[in-house]
């Protein structure tokens, strides 16, 4: 797994808190995974002691558990609720206001102005998985997809530290999707954590000029193949426990033949069509318009996430397309996991397992879909027949 064609420095703990200096020093408002209400969320950090030293997670199909130790390891946890997504593509962003003029006079509207003026973002120790939930968002948001310049203006400049991943959650299938524990392209710099016999250390590689500038400031050494060694094993020890799966082949076409199959309603049986799946997703994307009039006469207007769960999702003139548990689940995971293609041209899953550690139930998608796979042509169950609503 060590990329020779990079090479590798050692830095230490010491060597982290330069890092976080040096960003600040160059301007960047930087952030990274904190604890916060008992979960890993993104927040600011200025100091190593602001990263979430000595935590671990212990993750399950609808469990969260988080607790303090006494270790010193800092990235020694998988991933929580929240995602970098919400950095770029905000919950709730206003779009524009317009405002009464007096009397005699037309109506004032306002543009909410597209980021520009602000600190570019940094954000220290993102996974592998999330790397690739960014890169997806850009196919979609980005300049290839919608061209929100609001995602386009908070990305351009954004500096990325990723962390790979040497302790998964047991919810977590990214070798399925080809997306960690090693970090792919896309970072700035990249960084493994190790802490065996020979101390507590960080193998770190550039992968941009920025990156490289960076790196460059940092009290180290150049990596030793020990180093580089130790570095894999944590990477391949990581891959061998995740042990849930999806297809490596063939699965948007497993989906596309098997719209009747009658899993649909056993799941839908259990969904509580709550949409955490969606929110937590680090890819999810939909998004609703709201304008709110204030008593002043002031009209704003927002874009706020938004889920294919909720009922009205899917209105149309006289009232919802997709009225079952069953078809809006069926919409959720057969765009996620297949025509997803079609419009970007990659999946909509990063196997970061988000939606089956929070979803309320317990629904994982990757049993569904091996249940699927199971009765697939076995009599009884495909077809592509007419879709319930």
């Amino acid at each position: 797994m060590s990329d020779t064609a990079t090479p590798s420095v050692v830095i230490d703990v010491d060597g982290l808190g330069v890092l976080l200096a040096t960003l600040a020093e160059l301007g960047y408002e930087t952030l990274g995974p904190v604890v916060r209400d008992g979960a890993v969320m993104p927040g600011p950090v200025r100091q190593v002691a602001d990263l979430p030293v000595g935590f671990r997670d212990i993750q399950a199909p609808g469990s969260y558990q988080g607790r303090r130790t006494s270790g010193s390891q800092v990235f020694a946890w998988a991933v929580g609720p929240g995602s970098w997504k919400a950095e770029l593509f905000p919950p709730r962003q206003e779009l524009w206001r317009l405002t009464p003029g007096t009397p005699g006079t037309p109506p004032e509207l306002e543009v909410a102005a597209v980021p520009g003026g602000a600190a570019p973002l940094a954000v220290v120790g993102a996974r592998p998985c999330e790397l690739a939930g960014l890169e997806v968002l850009e196919r979609v948001l980005g300049a290839a997809g919608a061209g929100d310049p609001r995602f386009e203006a908070r990305r351009r400049g954004m500096f990325l530290v990723v962390a790979e991943c040497g302790t998964p959650a047991s919810t977590c299938f990214c070798t399925s999707m080809g997306t960690g524990p090693e970090a792919g392209a896309g970072y700035d710099l990249a960084l493994t954590e190790i802490d065996d016999d020979g101390g507590h250390r960080f193998v770190v590689r550039a992968g941009t000029e920025a990156g490289t500038a960076v790196l460059a400031r940092l009290p180290g050494r150049a990596a030793t193949d020990t180093d580089l060694d130790a570095r894999d094993e944590v990477l391949t020890g990581a891959a061998a426990t995740m042990t849930r799966r999806l297809p490596a082949d063939g699965l948007p076409e497993l989906l596309e033949r098997n719209l009747e199959h009658p899993r649909w309603d056993d799941v839908a049986e259990r969904c509580l069509a709550c949409g955490n799946c969606t929110l937590v997703c680090p890819t999810c994307f939909c998004s609703d318009v709201r304008d709110v009039t204030t008593v002043s006469g002031e009209v704003v207007r927002h874009r706020t996430w938004a889920s294919c769960f909720d009922l009205g999702h899917s209105y149309l003139h006289g009232g919802a397309v997709r009225v079952s548990g069953a078809s809006r689940y069926r919409q959720w995971l057969t765009h996620k996991l297949s025509t997803w293609w079609d419009q970007f041209g990659t999946s909509g899953c990063v196997g970061c397992g988000r939606c089956i550690t929070w979803c309320p139930v317990g629904i994982d998608l990757t049993e569904e879909v091996a249940e699927i796979a199971r009765l697939d042509g076995a009599g009884g169950a495909g077809g592509t027949a007419e879709v319930r609503a």
